[in-house]
């Protein structure tokens, strides 16, 4: 736990610019040649380096702006804000940790300037073998390198994690070190022999690959050995293998080879590409045996995830610079760009709770922190609702509000917010609040701030009613204006869905265990021949083979398809979806009747859809079965009720 009283705590932003030394006697100049060295490495961008190259300048914003351009000049004045935030007493440390957050989500690349300058200065302490107070040293383990994993910037976690905890926990540390350097030869030998054996069942199956061990960091080993109450020797992944092919489908046909071939550990299986990490990290992750029983670890990516494991969040601005050379699917589209801002601006928030958990009770902060669809991090009051994020973003914004989206969904204004939540406000063009606003039990605002902002325009429109009558009359009438609140939509669900089927009844051909989902589009039942895609972050989504929707899928991404067939072992109970559409002269007692045929074959109806015209009714019924028989019987028996033309299986 950090201690706070500690004057290393105050020491916290590396660049405090004393002339021409950095903290530690580090010069300067040497300071900021380390950082470029390391902000290199992770192929940060050019605004980036050129920030980093006058980090120290003392200009104003508008002569660096001019000098440097726009985007530096931000940088290095984002940066050196945080200087005065991070030198304060202990007792203004929760607020430097709100300021932090709210700084590092304006933009991104202040984070990566503060960390690469955060492990410079841990490298030449290392590097000088200057006595530090362990304060400092647990510092960077628990908010600094959680930071960046956070980030999933793993260049810079492991070896912030390693030279700090070598100062943390000296013993521990050299401990490991020493036991894994004294079976090290053997261990060499055991991952050459598995390498080769991996390559050479690749090249068989005509699958391109990189293979090569992978190194294992110190702390990481303490952390699992703590962690899972281990000693050394038990550890399944100090020897691990890393294979590195094109493309998803080769991932998992690696995977399935692998396992073919030694095996696997139970429940030593992650999927992290169909759920990736909340940081972004995808790869697959499994642990097998050697015919002599030794244990290892075999972790399986794509160039790309590897790339994103290596560099995180940074690869982003390299890649949209357009010089990673890691990408070659074209520019990345907005609605990418929003889904990639929300979800690190979620990481930033996770990570400062992540930070205040460390200080164990010396401080507490109880505002919530949520986002605006552009992944701005806003601060709010305890029990703040949409309208108070409202005026906490823009005073204007909180006037014309109306109504408000939260993760997507419509919800009443008195909607309690809850951080990391996305909220996007629904405004007017004009108006103003209303003073329903004002009421406390109604629950529509809850920050002191707020409600002062609504006063003070009706404040404002009462004093300039008494020199004006028709503005009270136009006030009052807008003031009744009801607010936005999201209509309910009804559906009709003639008997309530029952337990659907179970992720055993689907096989992917070589591999156990993965994450699968039957596609609406098609709905197939068994014993549809089935095949499955591939998606991003949902797993497999399994189709049937004559799938129209599938058949596109192929043509435009082949290398993600993956064969699929049913399970032996599927249960007789399994409950699958499925929908048959009706054509029928329109007459009374027509849905009645369709109705006894479902009743009597003992197929549980869950929505039905109708549309009537010209004499005719087209009608679609969502239903639950067992199996492909009882489609077949119904569809049989519901082409002979009267007036009814055709019955097909959508």
């Amino acid at each position: 736990m950090t201690d706070l009283n500690s004057s290393a705590v105050k020491k916290l932003l590396p660049v405090q610019v004393k002339e021409d030394v950095a903290w530690f006697d580090e010069p300067i100049a040497e300071h900021l040649s380390g950082m470029l060295l390391i902000a290199k490495m992770l192929e940060l961008d050019s605004s980036t380096l050129i920030a980093i190259e006058h980090l120290t300048s003392k200009d104003t914003l508008a002569k660096l702006t001019e000098r440097l351009g726009e985007e530096p000049a931000r940088l290095i004045k984002g940066f050196q804000a945080l200087d005065s935030t991070r030198t304060k007493a202990a007792s203004g440390q929760a607020e430097s940790l709100r300021k932090m957050l709210l700084a590092f989500s304006q933009d991104l690349r202040v984070v990566f300037i503060y960390l690469v300058a955060r492990l410079q200065t841990l490298r030449w302490v290392t590097k000088e073998k200057l006595p530090v107070e362990e304060a400092w040293a647990q510092e960077l383990l628990e908010i600094d390198a959680t930071l960046a994993n956070r980030l999933g910037i793993w260049q810079i976690k492991w070896e912030m994690e390693d030279l700090a905890f070598r100062m943390v926990n000296p013993v521990a540390y050299k401990e490991i070190a020493t036991l894994l350097d004294s079976k090290r030869v053997v261990r060499q030998r055991f991952v050459e022999d598995i390498v080769g054996k991996i390559q050479n069942e690749l090249f068989v199956n005509k699958i391109s690959a990189e293979v090569y061990g992978r190194p294992k960091h110190i702390y990481s080993i303490f952390r699992k050995m703590q962690g899972k109450h281990l000693d050394f020797s038990h550890l399944y992944d100090v020897s691990a293998v890393r294979v590195i092919v094109d493309d998803v489908k080769d991932c998992y046909t690696a995977l399935g080879i692998f396992h073919h071939l030694w095996q696997p550990l139970n429940k030593e299986f992650d999927d992290y590409i169909a759920r990736p990490k909340p940081n972004g990290y995808q790869s697959l992750h499994t642990v097998v045996k050697d015919v002599d029983g030794m244990p290892f670890e075999i972790q399986i990516r794509t160039q790309a995830m590897h790339h994103q494991a290596e560099y995180g969040v940074a690869a982003h601005w390299k890649y949209k610079e357009g010089g990673s050379g890691h990408s070659s699917k074209g520019t990345i589209s907005a609605a990418e760009e929003y889904e990639r801002k929300v979800a690190w601006a979620r990481q930033l928030i996770a990570w400062k709770e992540d930070a205040w958990d460390q200080l164990k009770g010396q401080a507490i902060d109880d505002q919530v922190y949520a986002l605006t669809p552009l992944g701005r991090v806003i601060a709010t009051d305890p029990n703040a609702t949409p309208l108070d994020f409202a005026y906490a973003v823009h005073t204007n914004i909180g006037h014309r509000c109306r109504g408000a989206k939260v993760d997507g969904v419509m919800v009443p204004l008195d909607t309690v917010l809850g951080s990391g939540q996305t909220v996007e406000i629904i405004t007017v063009k004009e108006g103003g609040p209303s003073r329903d606003w004002l009421s406390p039990d109604k629950g529509y605002l809850a920050s002191h701030r707020a409600r002062s902002k609504v006063k003070a325009w009706f404040n404002a429109i009462d004093a300039q009613a008494e020199r004006d009558p028709k503005l009270l009359a136009k006030e009052a009438k807008e003031a009744n204006e009801p607010v936005l609140e999201p209509t309910p939509i009804v559906d009709l669900m003639i008997k309530p869905s029952r337990k659907k089927k179970d992720a055993g009844d689907i096989l992917i051909v070589g591999v156990d265990s993965l994450l699968t989902q039957l596609s609406k589009c098609c709905r197939p039942v068994p014993p549809d021949e089935i095949n499955g895609f591939i998606t991003r972050g949902r797993g497999i989504s399994i189709h049937r083979s004559d799938c129209q929707t599938l058949k596109q899928l192929m043509l435009r991404a082949p290398e993600r398809i993956i064969k699929s067939a049913w399970s032996e072992n599927t249960s007789s109970n399994s409950i699958f979806s499925a929908e048959i559409a009706l054509m029928a002269v329109d007459r009374h007692g027509l849905l009645r009747d369709i109705s006894e045929v479902f009743s009597k074959l003992r197929i549980n109806v869950v929505g039905v859809n109708t549309l009537s015209g010209k004499g005719m009714a087209s009608m679609q019924f969502s239903i639950e079965i067992h199996s492909l028989d009882e489609i077949t019987q119904a569809m049989k028996q519901l082409t002979n009720v009267k007036g009814v033309t055709s019955a097909h299986r959508r």
